[in-house]
């Protein structure tokens, strides 16, 4: 059985932040799961269906991307019997992760 998880978003697609970086997809957070950095789980929201900005998200775990040169990793959720190479994943979230030496690793 898959577990769903809630991510609720702070950052929804389209969302610009500080420095000019406009979000081609919908991130978030999951509640209650404290990282490395002291905050809640980050989580970026991959889903073929959802193309418009949401608040929140109900979706499966399908991948998590390790930061070697920081302190955190981030989840990436998708719509449940989605899949995604990890290539098509970094291509989505490289917006961001492009500033890091980071990885894609696929969950079972």
């Amino acid at each position: 059985m898959t577990r769903l998880i809630n991510v609720t978003i702070d950052r929804p697609l389209g969302y610009q932040n500080e420095f000019g970086t406009v979000y081609p997809i919908n991130y978030g957070y999951v509640k209650n799961i404290i990282t490395g950095n002291g905050k809640e789980q980050g989580a970026y929201i991959l889903s073929r269906t959802v193309q418009t900005p949401i608040e929140s998200f109900d979706g499966v775990l399908i991948a998590i991307v390790k930061r070697h040169d920081d302190v955190e990793t981030k989840w990436v959720i998708s719509s449940s019997g989605e899949t995604y190479t990890a290539e098509e994943i970094y291509d989505q979230i490289e917006f961001i992760e492009q500033y890091f030496d980071s990885s894609v690793y696929l969950v079972d």
